[in-house]
C-alpha cells in the first residue's frame, strides 16, 4: 500500500493545508464557544450542530494562520465505525476528536473538571459534602485528569506539523503544557483560562496544587482575562512552589513563562448587524408593545450558583419594597439557562429561584402583569438581540465570573436605547466596562437595590456619557483583536525566549567528560556541597522539614561512588564549600579529600589539620553590629534563622513566607548600609532566599589558587594537572571559581564561557583576556590573580591595627605555586553549574541527582583504569 493510502480521513483533508496551523486544544467540542456539537442519528451517520460566535468567531480574524480544532466530542464512541464516522463528518470542519471512554469521562470531566477544579476556581471551595470520601477520590480523579491530558496530547502529537502554533483552553487541559513540551520542547504553546484564578490560599488547598501549576508553566505563553487573575497566579507560584515572580510572568532558574492579561471580547459587528435585521425589528417591535408604559431589565444568566440570581432577584424584591411608586412601572426578565440539571445542587438552586419568583410575583403582581417575567430556557440568537435593543437596564450580579460577555452583548445592542449596566464588581468584565457602569457587590442587597432606583432615574446625558464609553471599547476590543493579540503575543514570547536560551550554557555531555576523564593522568574534580552533594530539595527548600533539612547531610546514593573516585591515585577531589569547618569534617571525615571551608578560608586534607589562607591582618570588628541586626531580623521573621560562621554570618529566609521574606532582606539591607557596614571592609552577598556578609574579596575563585599550591605541596605532583572539573551549586559571587581555570587555555573556550569570563576579576584585578591565537597570557597577567589574597591584606592594613581573629596558620604559598601546575587543554575542563541557568560555567546540571548520576560514572571509570 502506497504511503497516501494509509492516511486517516483527516489527514487526506489537510494534505494540501500549509503551515503555519494554529492548533486550538479545548477540552470538549459540543461547548457553546466551539465550533460543533455532535448527534448520533445511526450507526455510522452524524448529525452536526454548527456553533458561530465565541472561539470560532474570534479565530476569524487570524489571516496569517488556518485554525484546526481538537477536543473531547461530548459523546462516548465506544466502536470503531462510529469512531470513524465521526472522524470522517468532523474533517470536514476542521475538528479532530479526542476519544474519551466513559470511566475517563466521569472521573476526568465530571469528577475532577467540574467537581473539584471549577467550584475551587470560583471561590466555592472542594466539596464538602462527604469530605472523607472527596479526599478518598482526589487521586483517581486526578490520575483520570493526567491520563485524559495525554490522551490529548497524544492526538495533537499525531497531527502536529513544524512551525504549528498550540494554543491550550481552559481548566480542562492544565496539564496539556507539559505533555507536549515533553514530547518536543520547541512546540510553540500557549494556555488560556476562561474561569477566574484564585488567590494562592484558595489553590493551595488542592491536593494536587503543584503538579498543575508545573504543568501550566511549561507553556510559553499563559493568559489570563484580567490582571487580578494573572496577579493570583504569579502570586501561586511564588507561594507554593517558591518560583520568582517577575513583571514578565514567572522564571524558574532562567526559564521564563510569560504571564500576561487578555480580556476577551465578543464578534460586535455580529450583534450591530443582527438589529438591522427584519425578523429582529418585528420581535423589537412587539416586546416594545409588549411592556409598553414599563422599564425593562433583563438579565441573562446560565442557571448557576456563581451567577448571583437569587441575589438579583432579593435586590430587585427590595427595590420595590423601598419604591411602591415602582411597582406597575417596571418588569424584570430573567433568563436562566439550565445547566447539569441531573447534579443535585443545580436542582435545589432552580427549586430556590422558582419559590422566590413566586412569592414575589405574589406579593407585587395584580392579574394583569407581575414584577418578574422568569423563564428557564435559552434563547436563540435574534431573539436575545431584540430583548436586548429594548432592555433600560441589565443586570449583571455573577458572585465569581471569569469574564461574563453578556455584559458585552448588551452593550453592543445599545446604540439606540442606551441603556444602563449594573455590573458586579466579581465579573471579570469589570475591569474592562466598569468605567461605563454601575458597579456592585451583588452580596449588598442593599447596595443593589439603591443601584437599580439610580439606573431607572439616570438622566440622559449621564446615561448617553457611560454608553458612550462602553460602547468603544465593546467595539474596538473584539474577540478577533483578543486571538490575534494573544497569538502574536505567543510567537513574541518565543523569539525572546530563544535569545535568552542561547545564553544558557548546554547540558554537561557527562559521556565525554568521562571520557576525557579517563584518558587524563592527573585530575582535579571540586565539588560543591549544598545543593551539590546533598538531597535535592524543592524551590521553597523543603525535603524533610525545616529542621532536618538544616542538617547537611551527604546524598546517601553518592557516598559509596564518590569514596571509589577519593581513592583513584591519579585523582583529587575537594569539597569546596560555604559551610563551616564541623559540618565538612562531620560529612566528609572518612573521605580521601581536601576539605575547603568557609568559601576557601579553611583548608585541610582529611588526614592532616585545618589551615586558614586568610590574610594575617584582616578585620572582623564587623561582626558583633552585624550579628546584631540578623538577630533583630531573626525574631521578627517567622522561620528565618542565621549561622554565625568564623569569616561571615549568613541570615537564610527560605523556609519564611516568600513575599514577606523578600520585604524583610530589603529591609535589612538598608539597616546594614546605613549602620553596622557603612564603613566596614565587607562584600554582602544576596542568594535567592539569603542574605550573607564576609570580609571583602572572599570568594571561592580569589581561593582556588591558595588551595591549589596546598594541594601541590602536601601531595607533591609531579606531573600537571591535565583535566579539571567543577560542579556546584554556587551563589554568583562564587562563580568566579568556574572561570578561575578559563585564562589559562590556550586554546578559545565556548561562546557560553568566553562570554563571561571577560569581565570576570580576582581581588579587584581584571582578569586577562584569553587572545584569539591561542597564547597564553602574560607572566605579569597571572602574577596579579594569583596575588588577590595580598590586595585584601593591603585593604585590610588601611582600616588600622585591630585584629579581631587571627589566623590558625600563618603559613604563605610563592606566587604562582598552583597554577604553575596546571596544563590544561580546552576540551578537558569542564565547569558545571547544578540548578542555576544563569551561570557562568560552560554547562549545567539539573540537580544533584544528576551530580550522583556523574559521581557513579567516574568512579567507575576510576575502578575500570585501576583493574
Amino acid at each position: 500500500m502506497k504511503k497516501h493510502e494509509m492516511l486517516t480521513v483527516w489527514e487526506k483533508s489537510i494534505v494540501t493545508i500549509s503551515s503555519p496551523m494554529l492548533v486550538i486544544v479545548v477540552g470538549r467540542l459540543m461547548r457553546k464557544m466551539l465550533p460543533v456539537s455532535a448527534v448520533r442519528k445511526g450507526k455510522e451517520t452524524w448529525h452536526l450542530e454548527i456553533s458561530v460566535g465565541g472561539l470560532v468567531s474570534a479565530l476569524l480574524g487570524l489571516k496569517e494562520f488556518e485554525a484546526r480544532w481538537i477536543g473531547w466530542a461530548g459523546v462516548n464512541v465506544p466502536d470503531e465505525a462510529g469512531q470513524r464516522a465521526l472522524e470522517k463528518a468532523l474533517a470536514e470542519k476542521k475538528c479532530i476528536p479526542v476519544f474519551l471512554d466513559e470511566e475517563i469521562v466521569h472521573q476526568y470531566y465530571n469528577g475532577y473538571c467540574n467537581n473539584i477544579l471549577w467550584p475551587l476556581f470560583h471561590y466555592l471551595g472542594l466539596p464538602q459534602e462527604d469530605r472523607l470520601a472527596t479526599t478518598r477520590s482526589f487521586q483517581s480523579q486526578f490520575d483520570a485528569y493526567k491520563k485524559a491530558n495525554q490522551m490529548f496530547a497524544d492526538v495533537v502529537n499525531k497531527y502536529y506539523e513544524e512551525g504549528d502554533v498550540v494554543w491550550c483552553h481552559d481548566y480542562h487541559l492544565m496539564f496539556l503544557p507539559k505533555c507536549l513540551k515533553e514530547h518536543n520542547n520547541t512546540m510553540k504553546v500557549g494556555w488560556f483560562l476562561h474561569t477566574p484564578f484564585p488567590s494562592s490560599e484558595i489553590h493551595r488547598t488542592l491536593p494536587s496544587r503543584s503538579e498543575l501549576l508545573r504543568s501550566v508553566l511549561a507553556a510559553d505563553l499563559v493568559g489570563f482575562h484580567t490582571y487580578d487573575y494573572a496577579r493570583h497566579f504569579v502570586s501561586a507560584c511564588t507561594r507554593i512552589l517558591g518560583l520568582e515572580g517577575t513583571p514578565e510572568g514567572v522564571e524558574d532558574q532562567g526559564k521564563l513563562t510569560r504571564i500576561a492579561a487578555f480580556p476577551i471580547g465578543i464578534d460586535s459587528e455580529r450583534f450591530i448587524r443582527a438589529l438591522k435585521l427584519p425578523q429582529v425589528q418585528d420581535h423589537i417591535k412587539e416586546l416594545q408593545e409588549r411592556f409598553a408604559g414599563r422599564k425593562v431589565m433583563l438579565g441573562v444568566d446560565r442557571l448557576d450558583m456563581i451567577k448571583g440570581i437569587p441575589q438579583k432577584i432579593l435586590a430587585f424584591e427590595k427595590f420595590l419594597e423601598e419604591n411602591p411608586k415602582w411597582r406597575d412601572k417596571v418588569v424584570l426578565l430573567q433568563i436562566a439557562v439550565p445547566t447539569r440539571t441531573d447534579v443535585p445542587e443545580y436542582q435545589k438552586l432552580t427549586s430556590q429561584v422558582h419559590e422566590i419568583v413566586g412569592r414575589i410575583n405574589g406579593r407585587f403582581g395584580t392579574l394583569s402583569a407581575v414584577p418578574i417575567h422568569h423563564l428557564d430556557r435559552s434563547l436563540d440568537f435574534h431573539a436575545l438581540c431584540a430583548l436586548y435593543a429594548v432592555t433600560d437596564v441589565a443586570l449583571v450580579t455573577s458572585l465569581r465570573d471569569g469574564m461574563n460577555l453578556v455584559s458585552y452583548e448588551f452593550v453592543a445592542c445599545q446604540a439606540s436605547k442606551k441603556g444602563v449596566l449594573i455590573l458586579s464588581e466579581f465579573a471579570g468584565a469589570a475591569q474592562s466596562l466598569g468605567a461605563g457602569a454601575i458597579l456592585v457587590n451583588p452580596w449588598n442587597i442593599t447596595e443593589v437595590a439603591a443601584s437599580i432606583g439610580y439606573a431607572l432615574n439616570m438622566p440622559a446625558d449621564e446615561r448617553e456619557r457611560r454608553h458612550h464609553h462602553n460602547f468603544m471599547h465593546v467595539t474596538t476590543h473584539t474577540s478577533q483583536e483578543w486571538a490575534a493579540t494573544f497569538v502574536s503575543e505567543l510567537n513574541d514570547t518565543i523569539v525572546e525566549a530563544q535569545i535568552r536560551t542561547r545564553q544558557i550554557p548546554p547540558l554537561l555531555p557527562i559521556r565525554e567528560a568521562v571520557n576525557c576523564y579517563s584518558r587524563s593522568h592527573n585530575r582535579l574534580i571540586i565539588l560543591g556541597f549544598n545543593a551539590t552533594l546533598t538531597e535535592a530539595l524543592d524551590a521553597l527548600g523543603r525535603r524533610y522539614g525545616q529542621i532536618r533539612d538544616m542538617d547537611l547531610r551527604l546524598h546517601p546514593d553518592v557516598k559509596e561512588p564518590l569514596k571509589k573516585l577519593c581513592d583513584d591515585q591519579n585523582t583529587t577531589v575537594v569539597v569546596l564549600s560555604g559551610s563551616d569547618r564541623s559540618v565538612l569534617d562531620d560529612n566528609f571525615g572518612n573521605y580521601n579529600m581536601w576539605l575547603a571551608a568557609e568559601n576557601g578560608m579553611f583548608l585541610r586534607p582529611t588526614k592532616g589539620e585545618w589551615m586558614t589562607t586568610m590574610p594575617e591582618n584582616l578585620h572582623m570588628d564587623w561582626v558583633e553590629s552585624v550579628k546584631h541586626v540578623f538577630e533583630y531580623f531573626t525574631e521578627r521573621t517567622p522561620r528565618s534563622h542565621f549561622e554565625l560562621r568564623e569569616t561571615s554570618l549568613v541570615w537564610n529566609y527560605k523556609y519564611a513566607d516568600v513575599e514577606f521574606g523578600r520585604l524583610q532582606a530589603r529591609d535589612l539591607l538598608q539597616h546594614l548600609w546605613t549602620g553596622p557596614i557603612s564603613n566596614a571592609s565587607v562584600d554582602v552577598v544576596q542568594g535567592s532566599r539569603s542574605v550573607e556578609v564576609r570580609a571583602v574579596g572572599v570568594t571561592k575563585g580569589a581561593a582556588i589558587d591558595r588551595i591549589l599550591g596546598e594541594i601541590v605541596r602536601d601531595k607533591g605532583i609531579n606531573k600537571p594537572i591535565d583535566y579539571v572539573l567543577c560542579v556546584g551549586h554556587f551563589l554568583t559571587k562564587d562563580e568566579d571559581v568556574y572561570t578561575f581555570f578559563e585564562p589559562d587555555l590556550p586554546i578559545e573556550v565556548p561562546a557560553a564561557a568566553a562570554r563571561n569570563t571577560v569581565t570576570n576579576s580576582f581581588g579587584g584585578v581584571p582578569a586577562p583576556k584569553i587572545s584569539n591565537n591561542g597564547v597564553s597570557p602574560s607572566r605579569s597577567a597571572r602574577l596579579k590573580k594569583q596575588r588577590s589574597l595580598t590586595i585584601l591584606e593591603k585593604r585590610a592594613n588601611t582600616h588600622g591595627s585591630a585584629v579581631f581573629w587571627r589566623p590558625v596558620v600563618q603559613d604563605r604559598l610563592s606566587l604562582h605555586e598552583g597554577s604553575s601546575v596546571l596544563d590544561l587543554k580546552g576540551d578537558d575542563y569542564f565547569s558545571c553549574a547544578v540548578g542555576r541557568k544563569r551561570s557562568n560555567a560552560r554547562y549545567l546540571l539539573g540537580s544533584s541527582d544528576d551530580v550522583v548520576t556523574l559521581v557513579k560514572e567516574l568512579s567507575e571509570c576510576s575502578v575500570s583504569n585501576l583493574s
